[in-house]
């Protein structure tokens, strides 16, 4: 079984209720960029919310199976997220539909891919599991790819995830959480989410978007 810090489900929850781009300027206001690649994306729109569990893949000739993947996917806890990096190779699958059932079996989140993914009907209409990934291609990974290390630091879409860190996913994108700022975020997203709403209620009566962005300084 792999070994994470817990994150409390209040919190995991709690990010259930705020947008990828709150969390993004939350982030952003603490200097740290943390979202990914705009090339990772949603293969249906989907939200995860979830720990990240990481796999790294690198080039290699032998047909052999995604060993370090398949033992996450059976090993991780329920609401992990499997996050593989593939040096953002897009022309072969890190994930498809056998990996799919294991993680849904296994009560996963989802999972982020600096690679491709195949068999993304079955995906969506049998399990609607939520993948994020750089491509939809049909070759798999077996004679072209292995993989070397899991719960390792890794870079999916130009931002390192360590093992553990928060992924939040929406339609908009996919954000990296460090662990040890997990709480300070969400506190900060929310109140950039409760002065949006303020804002927002502002420019509708005053029919101005300058007045919302003058008071709240905000755009």
């Amino acid at each position: 079984m792999t070994t994470q810090t817990r994150i409390p489900t209040d919190i995991i929850e709690a990010y259930r209720q705020i947008t990828t781009a709150s969390v993004a300027d939350a982030l952003w206001e603490m200097g740290i960029s943390g979202h990914m690649s705009h090339k990772i994306k949603p293969i249906f729109p989907a939200k995860i919310v979830g720990p990240a569990v990481t796999v790294r893949e690198e080039p290699a000739a032998e047909r052999v199976p995604p060993t370090h993947a398949l033992e996450m996917i059976d090993q991780s806890e329920p609401g992990s997220v499997i996050v593989i990096s593939i040096n953002a190779y897009k022309d072969v699958a890190c994930w498809g539909g056998l990996m799919t059932a294991g993680a849904v079996a296994n009560g996963l989140e989802g999972a982020v891919l600096d690679g491709g993914v195949r068999d993304v009907e079955e995906i969506e209409r049998d399990f609607k599991f939520p993948v994020f990934s750089r491509s939809i291609v049909p070759s798999t990974t077996v004679g072209r790819f292995r993989t070397v290390a899991a719960n390792v630091p890794v870079v999916v879409g130009g931002v390192t995830v360590n093992p553990g860190d928060l992924i939040v996913g929406d339609r908009d994108g996919v954000v990296v959480v460090p662990l040890e700022h997990v709480e300070a975020v969400l506190r900060s997203a929310q109140d950039i989410e409760a002065r949006e709403k303020q804002q927002t209620r502002l420019i509708l009566e005053s029919k101005s978007l300058l007045k919302g962005l003058e008071k709240y300084k905000r755009i």
